[in-house]
């Protein structure tokens, strides 16, 4: 079985385990609630599986299981469970991110658990309960008599009941989370959360690591988050929007069909012929008060129905025909002429002349109605009188605003739900993938093979697995790095063939020009390890700290062969006199450096960024200069004397003194290292002389090693 295969079998066998873990938190909901409602405890306990599902599997099993006990228990048991998902789906993020900070094992954490789990159930619940059931509905508000005497009115005793009666449930619900909590290792609750890796699981430190990484302005993660949520509460609005007003406007016409409907039956029980007498006479008129009771039961029909009546319309107003009685209201006689209401004034023509009108909607001194004329028509077809209904609607307000609240409750139990698996989709499968790429990039090592390799090793760890173009980027960035491994090594290769070539060819050339003097046989060789020797001895010393990198190193070590290069423009008479010059050959002879340093010149012309071409011309313009300003060719003193010629100065006149030449035997290492002491401060820089003499032992090591004649002692 390959690697992936068995990888897909280990992240089949986790979702398998979350959601075993969420059908054990449902079970848990609906038997500690059914418990608690069996015994008429105080307490619901309908919550104790999804703190346990968050705190143990994490935001994805509790936010599955809050949501899905809910629909279960609103199909099978009671279906205003619907309504309430959301308020489950907040407890169990709550709970999912105190046990993630663990926070749980401090007592001042269980104590913000269980007060924010309360504040969500008491209050938030509370407040849904009595938008969908209203104040004086049964089941709102448990326990509210125990804040009765508070006067502070029934909504907010109501409030306080609940928020009491949830503190006491969600302790005991916490508390009941707990025990198993502390009692289970945590390698075993750490198998038990369910997370989503799509690459190499990584550890808290990593995470933390990579937590330190910032974008410039927002991260993708966020952006993605801020767009599903702007995306869901955008839907959500329209889609309750749309409902609500369907909603309305189906309640409205049920309305206005309940009035046309009520208004046609009283027509019909009303005598046309009599109407003249039931307004002269009234209730003495045979058969008046059968037909007022009839409209009466008709009334009582729905107890949407707020009035019943019938009119005469004339052009002084309406003159009462019947006018039933409610509870509270009591109804004109008959005869009594009721001026027309403001709202009515455009339809006083068409009543006037007998025409049916559209159903008419008024907010006057007897509320928010919807009244509704049916023309009352004799054997001529003249309309004598209209048989009126006024339907109330103040409820349906009330029903708006349960209506509303029922369908946010249930937008917002899935909104949350899927905000938690937006969020934890984005942030294992694009935050820490890209994160964990982009920081192994950029602590990528190209100043060698080496450290490449190691670097590209790092990424390849990753093992990212999204199977989609992050997984494609990654295996991109792979092969990157792969062949930038190849390339720096061929480089490598080549730089180190190159340099060998080069300090070969430096030194090739100046044993041309050393070899034109018959006397200074293995100069270059040996000063070149003066120089480097000196240099490891200023470094122990803590001297010139600044300068003596190992790049300034490098290049003065390879370079040093090159400080006499000038000769090449002095005469071989002069080089090999045996005698001492005349002050018109020294002349001539101090300015092998100023040769030298145009023949480097002259060569960094082409080559400008060459390092040890810079030190190589130093060295040859600048090794004969003196401390005290009285040496050639430009009398420099002090640190304006290159560091690299004042360190040759040392190292050449060393060699110089040890050294046979024509004009003079070696003197003795020992007479040598005197007199660069006593020269130092005048001739030498003081720290560099010192830094030679400390290294005595390495000095004579390689003066040795050149066939030096440390016996004689010649003055």
């Amino acid at each position: 079985m390959d690697t992936t295969t068995t990888k897909g079998n280990r992240r089949s066998l986790r979702i398998v385990q979350m959601l075993l873990l969420c059908v054990f938190g449902i079970g848990v909901n609906v038997l500690c609630s059914t418990i608690a409602s069996h015994f008429s405890w105080k307490i619901y306990l309908d919550a104790v599986g999804t703190v346990f599902t968050a705190v143990f599997g994490g935001y994805i099993p509790g936010v599955i299981t809050g949501i899905l006990t809910n629909l279960f228990t609103g199909l099978l048991i009671d279906d205003s469970s619907f309504y309430y998902g959301s308020l489950n789906v907040l407890i169990a993020i709550i709970s999912a991110y105190m046990a993630r900070k663990g926070l749980l094992r401090k007592p001042w954490g269980v104590l913000a658990c269980i007060l924010s789990l309360a504040a969500v159930g008491g209050f938030l619940g509370s407040l849904i309960t009595w938008c969908i059931n209203g104040a004086v509905k049964e089941g709102f508000g448990v326990d509210k008599d125990i804040f009765s005497a508070a006067h502070w009115g029934e909504f907010f005793n109501s409030i306080f009941a609940d928020l009491f009666r949830d503190l006491l449930d969600k302790t005991v619900t916490v508390l009941l989370v707990l025990i198993p909590y502390y009692l289970i290792p945590k390698d075993i609750r750490r198998k038990l959360r369910f997370r989503g890796w799509q690459q190499r699981a990584l550890s808290h430190e990593e995470k933390d690591e990579l937590a330190k990484l910032t974008t410039r302005r927002t991260s993708l993660r966020t952006k993605l988050i801020v767009l599903f949520l702007a995306f869901s509460l955008f839907i959500s609005t329209w889609a309750c929007g749309v409902s609500l007003w369907v909603y309305k406007k189906g309640a409205e016409d049920e309305k206005t069909r309940l009035a046309q409907e009520t208004a046609a039956l009283a027509a019909a029980v009303i005598d046309p012929d009599q109407i003249d007498a039931y307004l002269l006479l009234g209730q003495y008129v045979q058969g008046y008060k059968k037909t007022e009771t009839l409209l009466k039961g008709i009334k009582d029909t729905s107890p949407d129905i707020e009035y019943v009546y019938v009119y005469r319309i004339e052009e002084d107003g309406c003159h009462v025909v019947f006018d039933v009685d409610t509870e509270t209201v009591e109804g004109q006689d008959p005869g009594t002429v009721i001026p027309f209401d403001p709202s009515f004034e455009e339809f006083v023509p068409d009543l006037l002349a007998g025409k049916e009108i559209e159903p008419i909607v008024s907010d006057d001194m007897f509320g928010w109605l919807l009244t509704v004329y049916q023309p009352v028509k004799n054997k001529y077809g003249e309309t004598v009188c209209y048989a009126a209904v006024d339907i109330s609607m103040k409820q349906l307000t009330a029903n708006n605003i349960i209506f509303l609240t029922k369908m946010i409750s249930l937008f917002l139990g899935f909104v949350l739900l899927a905000l938690v698996l937006g969020w934890w989709f984005a942030e294992y499968n694009i935050t820490f993938p890209v994160n964990a790429m982009a920081q192994s990039s950029g602590s990528f090592a190209y100043n060698n093979g080496e450290g490449l390799e190691e670097s590209v090793e790092n990424l390849k760890q990753l093992d990212i697995r999204t199977g989609d173009e992050i997984e494609n980027l990654h295996q991109t960035l792979i092969k990157m790095s792969t062949d930038a491994v190849q390339h720096v090594e061929d480089l490598e290769a080549k730089n180190d063939t190159i340099s060998k070539m080069q300090t070969a060819l430096i030194v090739v050339l100046a044993d041309m020009v050393e070899g034109r003097d018959e006397d200074t046989g293995d100069h270059i060789k040996k000063t070149s390890a003066y120089v480097k020797i000196i240099m490891e001895g200023m470094r122990k010393k803590g001297y010139y700290t600044e300068q003596l990198t190992d790049q300034f190193v490098k290049d003065v070590y390879h370079s040093a062969p090159l400080h006499d290069i000038g000769k090449i423009g002095v005469s071989d008479l002069i080089l090999n006199k045996p005698g001492k010059l005349t002050d018109e050959e020294f002349a001539e002879m101090k300015k092998h450096t100023l040769i030298g340093e145009e023949i480097l010149n002259k060569v960094m012309a082409n080559v400008p960024e060459s390092g040890y071409l810079t030190e190589a011309r130093n060295l040859a313009g600048g090794h004969h200069e003196k401390w005290n300003g009285k040496g050639y060719p430009r009398g420099l003193s002090g640190e304006d004397i290159p560091l690299s010629a004042r360190i040759m100065a040392v190292a050449d006149v060393f060699d110089a003194l040890i050294s046979k030449r024509i004009y003079k035997p070696p003197f003795s290492i020992e007479k040598a290292l005197s007199i660069i002491k006593e020269d130092a401060g005048s001739h030498f820089d003081p720290l560099v002389a010192d830094a030679f003499l400390s290294e005595e032992e390495e000095v004579r090591k390689i003066a040795e090693a050149f066939g030096a004649d440390v016996d004689i002692l010649l003055e």
